[in-house]
C-alpha cells in the first residue's frame, strides 16, 4: 500500500502540442506499482486548453473536483462543472478548455 499526498507528486507539463496552462500529476502509475489503471490529477489554470485529440486505445473516466469549463468533442462544447463525470472512449475527440478566471481540475483515470 502507498499512501501520499498529492503536493508530494511532481508536476509535470502534458506533452501534447498546443496545450497551454495546464499542469498534470501521475498520481498512482507503474512506478507506484499499478499494474491496471493511471490515475491523473490535471489542473488548467484561466485560459488554458488541452487541445482536441484522440486516443486509439485509452479509454477515460474523469471526475471534475474543482471548477468549470467546457468540453469540446469537434462539433459541441458541453460545459462541465465540479461534480460531474465523464467517460470518454477510445477514438473519441476531446478537448478541455477553460473559459473562467479560477482554476478547473479534474482526476483522470486511464489504462495502462
Amino acid at each position: 500500500m502507498i499512501k501520499r499526498h498529492f503536493t508530494q507528486v511532481k508536476e509535470e507539463i502534458p506533452s501534447l502540442p498546443g496545450t497551454k496552462g495546464c499542469t498534470l500529476r501521475w498520481l498512482i502509475s507503474k512506478e507506484q506499482g499499478a499494474k491496471r489503471y493511471a490515475m491523473r490529477l490535471f489542473t488548467l489554470e484561466s485560459n488554458a486548453i488541452i487541445p482536441l485529440h484522440e486516443h486509439e486505445n485509452t479509454e477515460h473516466e474523469i471526475f471534475i473536483i474543482e471548477g468549470q469549463g467546457l468540453l469540446d468533442d469537434g462539433i459541441n462544447k458541453n460545459p462541465v462543472r465540479q461534480g460531474d463525470t465523464i467517460f470518454i472512449d477510445t477514438k473519441e475527440a476531446h478537448s478541455f478548455i477553460n473559459n473562467t478566471d479560477h482554476p478547473l481540475q479534474f482526476i483522470c483515470v486511464i489504462p495502462l
